[in-house]
């Protein structure tokens, strides 16, 4: 498996992956894939990574910033999204710990995660990376005529910001 950074080019593989996570009902609130333009308006220009194995696109991870604050430069929320045919096979795991590497890199020493309650694969990858279960928040947000819980997690960095 190799990343390759996410460009206006290979974004319609994104796209692709992104439907994949919006039809399970478990990976966000969005109903629809942004196109590029908000997509990469919404993440950090570093942090974009796209997994790919010969000609298969695995899945994508992506950092967003959590606050135009100064104080909250070093916090991100990140994004990771594995294609439905290659979930189940590490992936996911691969990518969360490459942005990890990429924002302590980048002095990031938070980040941040908000997964739907029902996503137990995304909590345990995520658990299993470093992030502790802060929280969540009760009935956030409203999907399918359903509203849903959000988990909150974070992970600080050892090494940035200590």
């Amino acid at each position: 498996m190799e990343c390759v950074g996410i460009n206006k080019t290979n974004y319609v593989q994104v796209q692709t992956i992104y439907k994949e996570g919006i039809n399970t009902a478990l990976a966000t609130f969005e109903t629809e894939v942004p196109d590029w333009d908000k997509w990469q308006a919404a993440h950090l220009s570093f942090g974009r990574l796209l997994a790919k194995e010969k000609n298969a696109y695995l899945g994508w991870a992506a950092l967003s910033a959590t606050s135009t604050r100064p104080v909250y430069r070093g916090v991100a929320e990140a994004s990771v999204y594995v294609a439905k045919d290659h979930r189940g096979q590490g992936i996911g795991k691969r990518l969360l710990e490459q942005l990890i590497t990429i924002s302590e890199n980048n002095e990031i020493w938070t980040l941040q995660a908000g997964i739907m309650r029902e996503n137990k694969s995304s909590l345990n990858l995520h658990l299993g990376c470093g992030f502790r279960i802060i929280g969540y928040r009760e009935k956030i947000g409203k999907l399918n005529n359903k509203w849903l819980d959000n988990i909150i997690l974070e992970r600080r960095s050892k090494t940035v910001g200590v």
